[in-house]
C-alpha cells in the first residue's frame, strides 16, 4: 500500500489511474486495486444516470471518478438551448456528401440504422448547458475524483467538487496549461504527452512530466499519461517525480471493453507508428489509428475537418456504421475502422481481462523498482 498524496486523496493503496468510456472496465479496474474514472464524453444525463448506478452496484465499494469534456475554446459555440437538430444544419452539404462518398467507396450504406447521436433533440455533448446536467448525476453518486479534458474545468466544477470534499482534476499537454491550472485551484494535474489517445499535444510524456513538476513545484500532485501500458513505465514515471499514472489505451485491448472485436484485432496488429493525431474525428487533433477515415480527412480531396463539436456530428454516426459494417464481414468496411488510442498500441500483444492488467502493472512495477534498489545498492 502506497501512502503518497495521490493515494490518500483517492482513497486507493497503487496510483494506476484507467480513464475508459466502458463502465465494465472502470468496475472492473477498482475491484482489482485501480482506480477507474468513466469517461462521459458523449453521454446524455439519463445514459450517465444509468452507467454510474451500474458502477455503484459493481465496485464492490472501491472507488472510482469521472471524467467530463466540457471545452473551455470551442471555434463554434452552441447557443444556449440548442439541440442536435440545430446544429445539424449548420454542417455543409458539402461535408455530408464527402462522408457519403467515402462510406459508399467502402461499401456502406451512409443511412443504414439509426445513430442515437442523431437524435434531433438530443443536447449537444459539449455544451455548459449539458456539463451542469451532466454534473448534477455525476455529484448524486458517490464519485471520488471529477475531471475535465480540453481546458480549465469550469468555475462550478470547481466549486462542487469542493463542496462535496473530493478533488478536480484537468488534462494538461504543456508548461503553461499547468501553471494555469494550478492558478484556477484544480488539485490534481494529469501531465498528458503527445503519445496519448484523444485529444493531446505535442510534447512527450518524457518531456512534459518534468516540465510540469518544475512549474508546480509541488503544489499539487501531478499524474503522468500518455504512452503508459506496463508497469515499468509507470515506475519510469514515477522516478519522474509523478505521484502515479493516467492510462487509456491499455484498456481498450481488454475483454470487457467497449472496443469492437475487428479494432481491437487491429490493435494488436498495430504497430506504435499507426496512430495519427487527425482533426477529422473531433474537429480538434485527436490521436487514433491511421485508417481510410484519417486518410480521407488528410487527402487533396477533403473539404477540411469541421470545428467541435460539428465534426463529431457527422464522425460518430458514419464510423459507427463502417464498425456495425465490419463486424457483419464486409471487408472494405474494416479499413474505416478506427478509434483513439496512443502510440503505446505497438505495445499490445493480446487481449487480456483488466484484473490481468492491473496485476500485470503491479508486478512489472516491483520488479522495475527492485532493479534501480540494486543499482542504487551498486554506486
Amino acid at each position: 500500500m502506497m501512502q503518497t498524496r495521490l493515494c490518500q486523496m483517492l482513497g486507493i493503496g497503487f496510483p494506476l489511474v484507467a480513464f475508459s468510456h466502458c463502465r465494465d472496465v472502470v468496475a472492473a479496474v477498482s475491484r482489482a486495486g485501480g482506480f477507474g474514472v468513466f469517461g462521459a464524453a458523449g453521454t446524455t444525463p439519463e445514459q450517465l444516470e444509468i452507467e454510474l448506478s451500474w458502477i455503484d452496484a459493481h465496485t464492490d465499494g472501491h472507488p472510482y471518478g469521472v471524467d467530463l469534456l466540457v471545452p473551455e475554446n470551442l471555434a463554434f459555440r452552441t447557443e444556449a438551448g440548442a439541440t442536435q437538430g440545430s446544429l445539424a444544419g449548420k454542417i455543409p452539404n458539402s461535408h455530408r456528401a464527402f462522408v457519403h462518398d467515402l462510406l459508399r467507396r467502402h461499401s456502406v450504406d451512409p443511412t443504414a440504422g439509426r445513430d442515437p447521436r442523431e437524435d434531433p433533440d438530443r443536447l449537444p455533448s459539449y455544451q455548459f448547458e449539458t456539463a451542469e446536467k451532466l454534473m448534477d448525476v455525476a455529484f448524486r453518486h458517490p464519485i471520488r475524483l471529477i475531471a475535465n479534458a480540453l481546458g480549465v474545468p469550469p468555475a462550478s466544477m470547481r466549486e462542487r467538487a469542493r463542496q462535496h470534499g473530493i478533488p478536480c482534476a484537468a488534462l494538461v499537454g504543456a508548461r503553461e496549461h499547468a501553471e494555469r491550472q494550478v492558478a484556477a485551484g484544480v488539485d490534481i494535474l494529469v501531465a498528458q504527452g503527445g503519445e496519448a489517445g484523444g485529444h493531446c499535444g505535442e510534447v512527450s510524456t518524457l518531456v512534459l512530466v518534468p516540465e510540469v513538476l518544475r512549474a508546480t513545484q509541488g503544489k499539487v500532485p501531478v499524474l503522468a499519461a500518455g504512452g503508459i501500458m506496463t508497469g515499468r513505465q509507470m515506475a519510469a514515471c514515477m522516478a519522474m517525480g509523478a505521484e502515479g499514472v493516467w492510462t487509456g489505451s491499455v484498456w481498450l485491448a481488454t475483454v470487457e471493453s467497449e472496443t469492437s472485436p475487428v479494432f481491437r484485432e487491429k490493435m494488436v496488429a498495430a504497430r506504435s507508428r499507426d496512430t495519427v493525431r487527425s482533426r477529422g474525428r473531433t474537429g480538434k487533433p485527436a490521436r487514433q489509428l491511421r485508417s481510410a477515415w484519417t486518410d480521407a480527412w488528410e487527402g487533396p480531396d477533403s473539404p477540411a475537418p469541421l470545428p467541435m463539436p460539428l465534426q463529431g456530428m457527422l464522425s460518430e454516426p458514419a464510423m459507427a456504421r463502417a464498425t456495425r459494417a465490419a463486424e457483419a464481414g464486409n471487408a472494405q468496411a474494416r479499413a474505416l475502422v478506427s478509434y483513439f488510442v496512443g502510440q503505446g498500441v505497438g505495445l499490445v500483444e493480446d487481449i487480456p481481462d483488466c484484473r490481468q492488467v492491473v496485476a500485470g502493472f503491479m508486478t512489472d512495477f516491483a520488479a522495475a523498482l527492485e532493479d534501480m534498489q540494486r543499482v542504487a545498492q551498486s554506486l
